[in-house]
């Protein structure tokens, strides 16, 4: 089944009904809804409720799952569109985080690939536009890296500052078309958009060795996060206040190393281990900010006996698990009862840097002043770990506190 989008890139993110955003769905294949259906009682796809070609109701649930069967994006990796079904085969024999009360996902089906990849990209975009409207958490399963542009576009039309994190071994910033770009072009266009939204770029675990120099200094001279995996490994806590600051997140499977995800055509010796993957699901759950998450590039095609699938599962799972655990934090004068304050004086005349710390889940906070904000950002608090805190205490300028501040000024 094929659709055509009539209208060009700027209508990604337009003003759209519900019913408009079920036309690009296909319902998960009849066999694997009856085959979910006899699962125990607790496990996902005994719990979870699937679309079956009338629109449901959308209220009740905190999730919805949406497959993208699209892989024109990275022609040496294809294959990668039968990513969706083969997960939902590892997903939902999982049982559900002990904290649900309600039913947890909602499987909106698979987006079918279109004419061109431009059109799938504005079906994805509209799909995840009417899932943050109706206040789910959309779960995308790919389909190749360059559906993280359709994410992105999604956030477009609200006309906020967005964030983005982005997980993948290589920085994906080649030169290549705008509007239809490919799995190693994706970035590009993204840092090139007039008028351009995105305030933060935080790349996680790129390989030097796979990159050229260029790519990451040019992400660090617009005071950008990139950060190589081998720091981002040597202290993985410091990903959480990243991911916090997160409005999407887009993984590359490539990302994890070859031992413990083998399912994809660039997988590498190395990369991040299974259970930090699932840590990084974790923080990500956890951020109240971060609004959808995306995991790109899982080829069934190299999958030794499933086990990329499953670890993909259990990330979900992961983020599941921290999504529902989610504290609506924001320290302020009004509640400082809930958070301790620190005022660091630096040695620069009246100079100081004001950190927040909760006491409910310990987590930082540094304060900008509303002075240098100029309606860039969406409030004056930035997440933070106890290593900027401890920094400033040494007289030291966090790296987090200087790349915000020159994005401020």
């Amino acid at each position: 089944m094929y659709f055509r989008h009539e209208t060009d890139a700027s209508d990604i993110g337009s003003d759209k009904t519900a019913s408009m955003a079920f036309e690009f769905l296909q319902p998960v294949p009849e066999v694997l809804r009856k085959r979910f259906a006899g699962l125990s009682p607790g496990q996902l796809g005994k719990e979870s409720v699937f679309y079956a070609g009338s629109e449901p109701d959308t209220s009740g649930f905190r999730f919805a799952l949406i497959g993208v069967c699209e892989d024109r994006g990275n022609s040496q990796n294809a294959g990668s569109r039968e990513a969706p079904d083969a997960v939902r085969e590892m997903l939902y024999p999982l049982y559900m985080p002990a904290i649900s009360n309600t039913h947890p996902l909602l499987d909106m089906g698979n987006i079918l690939p279109g004419e061109s990849k431009r059109d799938t990209y504005a079906a994805l975009s509209e799909v995840l536009r009417f899932c943050m409207m109706q206040h789910l958490i959309p779960i995308v399963i790919g389909g190749s890296h360059d559906l993280t542009f359709a994410q992105y576009k999604a956030y477009e039309s609200f006309d906020m500052p967005i964030n983005l994190a982005v997980a993948d071994e290589c920085i994906n910033m080649d030169e290549g078309p705008e509007d239809e770009p490919d799995a190693k072009t994706f970035l590009s266009p993204i840092l090139l958009a007039r008028p351009n939204l995105l305030f933060n770029l935080c790349h996680l675990g790129h390989q030097t060795y796979l990159n050229h120099p260029a790519k990451a200094e040019t992400l660090e001279s617009l005071n950008f996060d990139c950060i190589r995996l081998g720091q981002i490994r040597a202290a993985l806590q410091e990903a959480e206040p990243l991911l916090r600051d997160a409005d999407l997140l887009s993984f590359d499977i490539a990302a994890i190393r070859m031992a413990d995800a083998p399912a994809t055509a660039q997988a590498s010796p190395n990369g991040f281990a299974g259970e930090e993957f699932c840590q990084l699901m974790r923080y990500a759950g956890l951020s109240e900010r971060l609004q959808s998450v995306g995991i790109y590039e899982y080829n069934p095609h190299y999958d030794h006996g499933q086990q990329t699938a499953q670890l993909i599962a259990q990330g979900i799972w992961y983020f599941m698990e921290g999504a529902q655990l989610r504290k609506a934090e924001k320290p302020d004068e009004d509640n400082e009862r809930d958070y301790y304050k620190f005022i660091v004086k630096m040695e620069m005349p009246d100079h100081e840097l004001v950190f927040w710390k909760s006491r409910i889940s310990e987590r930082w906070w540094m304060e900008f002043p509303y002075s240098l904000m100029h309606k860039k950002s969406r409030n004056h608090l930035v997440p933070c770990s106890l290593r900027d805190y401890q920094m400033a205490c040494r007289e030291e300028i966090p790296d987090r506190w200087m790349r915000i501040y020159n994005k401020l000024l």
